[in-house]
């Protein structure tokens, strides 16, 4: 069985200032929203855009009330993963110019997450679902951008 051989890296002033990056655990008073972010910023755009869907459809007490009255009355309720991610697209084009990505920009994953998620919050009430998946679209506002087909974000900052 060869060796392998192991070699270490030169640690100066600036690699011991630079956090490692590579894997870090959640800070103990971090909110459990901050880890279900970092899940859901691992999903495809199709899967993000879905569960922004299909949190927009909860929030509708019209379309809940349809669905409910529809099953009740012997229906079906189906919801295509097609269904879902349109209405996702439909969610993102009414937020997309948010200003709230601005407050993440630079930050570290985890600070990011929660600087974003707070300032949907403030911007607006939403349910759980509906602000965390909002807030991994923002994070990730160019590939759902791209997904969509929609051109370039330009984002206005007030001074």
């Amino acid at each position: 069985m060869p060796s392998e051989t192991v070699t270490s890296e030169t640690v100066t002033s600036e690699t011991v200032d630079r956090p490692d990056t590579r894997f870090s655990l959640p800070a103990i008073d971090d909110p459990a929203s901050t880890e279900v972010g970092v899940i859901l910023l691992g999903l495809a755009a199709d899967q993000l855009l879905a569960g922004l869907g299909l949190a927009a459809l909860a929030e509708d007490p019209t379309a809940i009330t349809l669905l409910v009255d529809q099953i009740r009355h012997g229906g079906a309720a189906t919801l295509t993963l097609e269904r879902l991610v349109s209405l996702g697209l439909h969610r993102w084009q009414q937020e997309r110019d948010a200003p709230a990505l601005a407050a993440g920009r630079g930050a570290p994953l985890r600070q990011a997450w929660a600087q974003v998620y707070q300032a949907v919050l403030d911007r607006q009430l939403t349910a759980p679902a509906s602000t965390a998946y909002l807030t991994a679209c923002l994070l990730r506002s160019a590939e759902i951008d791209g997904y969509a087909g929609l051109g370039r974000r330009t984002t206005v900052r007030s001074e």
